[in-house]
């Protein structure tokens, strides 16, 4: 922790301003190796057959994916900051892995789209979260449960097959990613004033931020392309 009651008000915007840029620039750095392993492997026929030729490949990429967020999540305390680094890396590539298949269900034009979409979106909503005087907290944690039923909703459609239940759980996915925005980012300022970015805690911190930002952006973006996607 740094001690910053003696800091003057420019200090203090300093020391946000290094945290939460790097932050956005750790975010911004995974959405790009996600973007580019998603592309570069929709346009790979062999890779496309072995990832979604048969339900393995896929399962076991979940999988992995979950753990890694699991285990980022869990013992980042415990590990080195580049350790730290390089899973959410990791975690940032397999997803494109996953999200190649966009490529394959969706027009370029729609893709690229909802993708300027959802960067306005989470854009005028992170900024919200930053310079909002009012208390997200209490959203925050009505947010992490509507997003647990927006879970069990969606692996229940998997077998249901129920269409008006997939537009209620696509609707009520962007307003819960459009509020987690702004709730993590309100999160991430105030983990700039308790955290050094130059220390190892500070980089842990910066890429848990990173990644809470990387994942409300992915699954905004998802939702978002349901409703604006054009199928090929």
């Amino acid at each position: 922790m740094q001690a910053q009651t003696h800091l003057t008000a420019d200090q203090v915007k300093s020391i946000q301003a290094s945290f939460i840029n790097k932050v956005y620039a750790w975010m911004s750095l995974a959405l790009v190796l996600t973007g580019f392993v998603a592309m570069r492997t929709s346009q790979s026929q062999a890779m496309m057959e072995f990832i979604f030729g048969s339900r393995a490949p896929i399962l076991i990429l979940i999988v992995a994916e979950l753990g890694l967020v699991i285990w980022l999540s869990s013992a980042i305390q415990k590990m080195s900051s580049n350790l730290a680094i390089g899973l959410f890396l990791l975690y940032s590539a397999l997803n494109g892995l996953t999200l190649s298949a966009i490529f394959i269900l969706y027009t370029g034009a729609s893709i690229a789209s909802t993708f300027f979409i959802t960067a306005g979106t989470f854009g005028a909503m992170s900024i919200y979260g930053y310079f909002t005087k009012k208390d997200l907290t209490n959203m925050g944690s009505l947010l992490f449960m509507a997003l647990i039923g927006l879970i069990i909703a969606s692996v229940v459609n998997l077998f249901w097959h129920n269409s008006t239940l997939y537009w209620i759980v696509t609707y009520a996915g962007v307003l819960i990613f459009v509020g987690l925005t702004a709730y993590d980012t309100q999160k991430i300022k105030r983990m700039s004033m308790e955290m050094d970015i130059d220390t190892e805690e500070g980089r842990k911190g910066a890429i848990m931020g990173a990644l809470a930002l990387y994942l409300d952006f992915i699954n905004l973006f998802l939702f978002l392309l349901r409703i604006f996607g054009n199928r090929r």
